[in-house]
Order: C-alpha cells, then structure tokens, then sequence
C-alpha cells in the first residue's frame, strides 16, 4: 500500500529540532511480537496476562510467573526489528535532538541499533532479586519453554529472582519518568507509533506537547485522535507509514 503523508507534516518533521518519539505495543505488534490484548494460545491461554504481572502473583506463585516471563522473552528474543524501528533508528541520528520513550519491555529499539532508550515500564530481558532488588545478570534462557520454572536464586541474599519489568500496582521509575516529561515539555514535535493513548503516564505525553506549543503525529492501525490544533493522524501500519515519512522527509538521508 502506497502512502501519501501531507506535506504539512513532512515539512513538521523535516523543520523538528527538539523531537521526541514515543512508541507503544503497535509498533512491536508487527514483528510478532503479541500485546496483552491478543489472544494467548497453549498452556497459557488459562491465564490472564495483567493477574500474572503483579507483585502478589510471584509471591503467590514465582515459578508459574517466571516461567510465563521465560515464555515471553523466548518470543521477544526471536524477534527481529522492523521497518519502522528502523526508521526511528535514522530519525534519531538526523534530527538534532530526539528523546526515544517506549512502553515496550522488549529490546528492539536497541536491536534496531537506536541507543538511549527510555523505558518507561522496564525491560524483560533486565532481571533484579524480589527480596533485596540487587540486579541479575543472566547468561541464557532455556531453549525449552512452556510452563512453570522455578526462578534463580539471587547469590547475595538468596531471595528469588524477578523480571526487571514494571509490573501493575508499581511505581514507574521516577527518573525516567521525569526525563520523558521534561522532554515532551521542550520538544517542537512528538510523533505518537503504535499507543492506544489509554496507558498513563505515557499517555499525557502528546497532551504536554501539544500545551507547550509543539505539533502531535500520530501513526497508529486505529483511528485515535483528538484533533487539536497541531495535531494529525498517520492511520496505518507504523512500519509502512513511518518508512514512507523517513523517505519524504529526508530523501538524502540527512537534513
């Protein structure tokens, strides 16, 4: 499918000195990687996702909860980066200055060979102890998955081993969480990929933006959008639609 991106929109991004890209489960969703929304098949279709991310389910049952992350992190691991990661990647070399927040716990972003992520829900692959919360370094995760595992065991206080994710009725990392602010607040343009706009605090982003005088870009399959002033929506496939921005607006491959 050929895109046409207005060229009010291309001259936004082409103009953006302070840009910040947020990104979302849409934009991970077309390298396979499912979101909670999706149905889950096998042993795991039993369970539902947002019961299993708590702090109280690992302490219920650490091993059914590791073992759903180690399922998780086998399909992020055999995922690849797609064309529109990519196209953030260059974006964040050609523009002066560019602030890469995701909701994704997955490492694409950097496979995609973008540096300086702000993850705002943690990454899966990161590993920390329950108890003393000292970080674990892991070397590998098991070829054969499906099913509950008992969790390592952490060498200084032998407590359990947790995914260094945000998991509900925690706090998001304050640090991160100001520099994501802090950005939205100076940026003159935020491009929105793939969020449904109903998760906070990533959620308030494009409206700091917009109240601060910059221009919003949403690229999403649905059709989201307040329509204030400044702000379009890009309806699409991020990977299609923001190959075809990146093309337009830069066909030199530099400003």
């Amino acid at each position: 499918m050929t895109y046409t991106i207005p060229e009010k929109i291309i001259e936004t991004i082409r103009k953006s000195r302070r840009m910040v890209i947020s990104t979302g489960a849409g934009i991970s969703a077309e390298s396979g990687i499912a979101t909670f929304r999706d149905p889950v098949d096998g042993l795991w279709s039993q369970y539902d996702p947002e019961l299993l991310s708590t702090p109280e389910a690992f302490r219920r049952d650490p091993s059914l909860v590791w073992g759903w992350y180690e399922t998780m992190r086998g399909q992020m691991r055999n995922a690849s980066p797609n064309p529109a990661h990519h196209a953030v990647t260059e974006l964040t070399v050609i523009v002066p200055e560019v602030a890469l927040i995701t909701q994704n716990i997955d490492d694409l972003h950097e496979r995609a060979g973008a540096s300086d992520v702000i993850h705002l829900h943690g990454r899966v692959f990161d590993s920390r102890c329950f108890a003393c919360a000292r970080p674990h370094y892991r070397r590998d995760i098991p070829a054969t998955l499906g099913g509950p595992i008992e969790p390592p065991r952490c060498g200084h206080c032998n407590g359990r081993i947790r995914p260094g994710v945000v998991w509900f009725g925690e706090q998001l990392p304050q640090r991160d969480v100001k520099r994501a602010f802090d950005a939205a607040k100076r940026c003159d343009c935020l491009i929105s990929i793939g969020t449904s706009g109903e998760v906070n605090p990533a959620a308030t982003l494009p409206d700091i933006a917009l109240d601060s005088g910059a221009s919003v870009i949403h690229v999403n399959i649905d059709p989201w959008c307040q329509h204030r002033p400044n702000e379009y929506l890009l309806e699409g496939r991020a990977s299609e639609i923001m190959s075809t921005v990146l093309a337009e607006a830069f066909p030199s491959g530099k400003r």
